[in-house]
């Protein structure tokens, strides 16, 4: 017997985020690395921030954004932020609730260059690098990225052979 195309909007859910994302996705060995880097940058994310006035957007999440931004080379922040608004995993892997309202792109955007101006975005690259490397989750093979991504995540900043980083002239 055929099933009924019933589209109707459920008022509640009873699955989270955390149930709809397969046991054996990649992204949970990338996001365990990522907590366990943001656990280490904790005491740096308390200094960058005053001790009143209105909670700004964790940097947990906005540096667990960035990241996906890298991995699936989203081209622009408005696009990032299209694809919170909507794609289960990315919320689930920055931190997101099913309710919670996706930041507004200027939003993000502010946030994430002072964590690329006080170096915490590079330092966060450089740690979750390492441990990858550690855990033996790198590989040599080659692939393809969206240099432009790159270029915008250094932020006046060039990428050496050998894994250092360089101020760029003028920058």
């Amino acid at each position: 017997m055929r099933g009924g195309d019933i589209q109707q909007s459920a008022m509640f859910s009873y699955l989270s985020p955390e149930q709809r994302v397969p046991a054996d996705h990649p992204l949970r060995a990338i996001r365990q690395v990522c907590d366990q880097v943001l656990t280490q940058l904790s005491g740096l994310f308390a200094t960058m921030y005053a001790e009143i006035g209105r909670p700004s957007v964790a940097p947990e999440k906005l540096l667990r954004a960035l990241l996906l931004q890298v991995l699936y080379t989203v081209r622009s922040e408005r696009m990032l932020m299209e694809q919170l608004d909507y794609n289960l995993l990315f919320r689930w892997f920055v931190g997101l609730n099913m309710d919670d309202v996706v930041w507004h792109v200027t939003v993000y955007t502010k946030n994430r260059d002072r964590l690329l101006q006080a170096d915490v975005a590079k330092r966060f690259f450089e740690l979750v690098v390492a441990e990858a490397q550690r855990l033996n989750l790198m590989s040599d093979e080659h692939f393809t990225v969206d240099g432009t991504l790159l270029e915008a995540c250094a932020e006046f900043e060039e990428f050496q052979e050998g894994g250092r980083w360089r101020r760029a002239a003028g920058g």
